[in-house]
């Protein structure tokens, strides 16, 4: 996709045929296994299966181009690279169009090995950009802490695993242990948007 483009509904746009595009959704979701560059526009275009427009699948078309000039394109797993478990996480502010939800994205490297990626729409509004950024680090060490004890299973310990995150806000949230007044609205907010999903 490119950077400035923003996919919104189209009311008013041209009806497309919803089998031939969940069917290049479809393809595209099975090569984000491969293809984590694509991950973001990928998740971005398959929310909008429901009602389709030529705007819809533009984009779309526009992501198999970018595949068709990549081919060469993958993920290098190199030997003797090392083994340190290294986590990045990473949210935008508001991002959808529709319903102002943040989308997080999270990537864990075993030493320059990628070996797990994730591109997530929040539960709930936040407020902030720190707001955003705490949900999207706070996804991502869950994640990192399953690799964890998932690993400890194949004999490896790990004692202290760096998490990445550009937002200063969030990591000072992050290494406050204690919740106070300014951010426990946001525990209660994502207790209750899992509490409306599961209805």
């Amino acid at each position: 996709m490119a950077p400035v483009t923003k996919i919104s509904t189209d009311p008013s746009g041209k009806s497309v045929d919803v089998w031939t595009y969940r069917g290049m959704i479809g393809s595209l979701m099975y090569l984000t296994s491969s293809r984590p560059d694509i991950m973001f526009s990928t998740c971005l275009c398959s929310r909008y299966q429901a009602a389709l427009k030529e705007s819809h699948l533009a984009v779309v078309k526009r992501i198999f181009r970018y595949l068709k000039g990549t081919a060469d394109l993958g993920l290098w797993y190199p030997k003797d690279t090392g083994f340190q478990l290294t986590a990045y996480s990473d949210a935008d502010h508001a991002g959808c169009m529709l319903d102002r939800k943040s989308t997080s994205g999270h990537i864990q490297f075993l030493g320059d090995t990628l070996v797990s990626w994730a591109s997530k729409k929040q539960l709930c509004v936040s407020t902030s950009t720190a707001e955003a950024e705490y949900v999207g680090a706070a996804s991502c060490c869950s994640q990192v802490l399953w690799m964890r004890t998932q690993l400890r299973d194949y004999g490896f310990k790990f004692d202290k695993i760096p998490i990445y995150c550009d937002s200063k806000s969030a990591i000072t949230i992050s290494a406050n242990p204690v919740q106070h007044t300014k951010t426990k609205h946001i525990d209660f907010r994502m207790r209750e948007a899992d509490k409306i999903i599961s209805l």
